[in-house]
């Protein structure tokens, strides 16, 4: 923030297309890329319209290409002291802008402010709570908001602790580490927990000095919260929230186990409603559905200290889901007569898998351009793991098409990265619609369990 600079982290999991439409949107004078991505930053920025004016490779496991320079000699001759600041410095400017998944090809760019950012940070220490001298390792990605706050390093340098770090999540690793560094707080998706708990089971490393597990980026059902308590700590939070908004709900391990499969309560500060949903119009924020754990309504949040406030160069979106001092989160969910929040589903069926979130509209389109593909509906099933895999039915144009053909078409498309391509395929003649002819992608989603279990999808 002194220097005027705002850090924009990209998922480098994305393709070199998806890359390209970020830089396009962002726009940055420095582009910073560790060398190991060498190959697919040099596709993207083929790509892209705008040219950084810097483009910094960090590592050495690749020459320097042409036109890029390294981290060394970028910042050769550069001064080590604090800079002097120009301006009058703002709690409303901007010092960071994350990227979070679309419904179509156009990346969605969140604005966060410096207040959004202390006070995410101060959110944190509160709700851990998060003490001097605590060590934590987030095992997901720095490039959410979730991995930069929740135990990440923003908080946790921030209140004088250490940040364990680990280049690719291993579970053997991790639980040495927990073991041999004496770690406090562990951060991870679902899926990651249950690949830790399956190597404890043999392992039994001492996690003792665990003060609690914090699960966010997928639901929690009460089966897997109470095999983590069993197995790893009895200490597990849940947290539930938004790239726009942060985390907004908490699930304390006081709540456990009668409330295990629920997200928890709103967090201080913060304001979580379900409200009605209706064909024709939005609900407003006081239209809320019955606090009965039954009636399913869309979840909305008002999260005036850590929510941003817009979408980047996006005014349509932005006055659509920021309405009346609320972010629609396009969740559904119940909430009981304690407040205590339960996920349901995406309002547009968006697929989670592993913690990422995957748009079947984006990965249809894909697959709609192989010249051969009719139609095409793509859904999420069950996956004990990930959550949730995606399956893709197909309706071909002839009975030409395999799928070995369209795995090799979905490999090799720039704009869709490799944890969005389909885990199963079905080619079929049909998909079925309603009577005015929409898609019923809830009957697609029922087929999907019923012909995995008989053996029908293919990969």
């Amino acid at each position: 923030q002194k220097i005027g600079a705002i850090n924009c982290p990209i998922n480098y999991y994305m393709s070199a297309g998806e890359i390209a439409l970020n830089i396009d949107d962002s726009r940055p004078r420095v582009f910073v890329y560790e060398s190991l991505m060498q190959e697919k930053i040099e596709s993207a920025l083929k790509l892209c319209s705008w040219k950084p004016e810097h483009i910094v490779s960090v590592g050495n496991e690749h020459p320097v290409p042409e036109g890029h320079i390294g981290m060394e000699k970028f910042l050769k001759g550069r001064s080590e002291d604090e800079p002097s600041v120009g301006w009058k410095l703002n709690i409303y400017d901007e010092c960071t802008r994350l990227y979070t998944s679309g419904t179509t090809s156009r990346p969605k760019g969140v604005p966060l402010y410096s207040v959004n950012e202390v006070l995410s940070a101060h959110d944190v220490i509160m709700h851990f709570p998060l003490a001097h001298g605590d060590r934590t390792m987030n095992m997901t990605p720095w490039f959410h908001r979730g991995g930069l706050h929740s135990g990440g390093p923003c908080p946790t340098l921030y209140v004088g602790g250490e940040v364990i770090v680990m280049k690719e999540f291993n579970a053997g690793l991790t639980l040495q580490y927990t073991q041999e560094y004496g770690i406090n707080f562990l951060i991870g998706v679902p899926a990651v927990l249950s690949l830790l708990c399956r190597v404890q089971t043999d392992t039994k490393a001492d996690l003792s000095s665990l003060k609690g597990i914090v699960t966010m980026g997928a639901p929690l059902d009460r089966e897997n919260c109470i095999r983590f308590m069993n197995t790893l700590t009895p200490r597990i939070f849940n947290g539930y929230g938004t790239t726009e908004t942060f985390w907004n709900t908490f699930l304390r391990p006081d709540d456990l186990p009668e409330h295990a499969g629920s997200c928890g309560r709103a967090c201080t500060d913060d304001d979580v409603r379900v409200v009605r949903i209706y064909p024709d119009r939005v609900a407003d924020p006081d239209d809320m559905v019955a606090k009965d754990g039954t009636e399913t309504g869309e979840i909305i949040i008002a999260s005036p200290v850590k929510s941003g406030m817009h979408y980047f160069n996006n005014d349509e979106l932005t006055d659509r889901r920021f309405r009346n001092g609320f972010f629609y989160t396009g969740d559904l969910g119940t909430w009981d007569k304690d407040s205590y929040v339960t996920l349901v589903t995406r309002k547009d069926d968006m697929i989670v898998s592993a913690g990422e979130n995957i748009y079947p509209a984006q990965v249809e389109s894909v697959l709609l351009e192989h010249p051969d593909v009719a139609e095409a509906c793509v859904v999420g099933l069950p996956d004990k793991l990930r959550d949730q895999v995606t399956v893709a039915y197909v309706v071909p144009k002839d009975d030409k098409l395999t799928v070995k053909e369209l795995i090799q078409f979905v490999n090799g498309h720039q704009m869709l990265a490799a944890y969005k391509r389909p885990r199963y395929y079905r080619i079929c003649d049909r998909l079925p619609h309603t009577a005015t002819g929409k898609l019923q992608r809830s009957v697609v989603r029922e087929q999907a369990v019923i012909d995995f279990a008989s053996g029908l999808l293919h990969r």
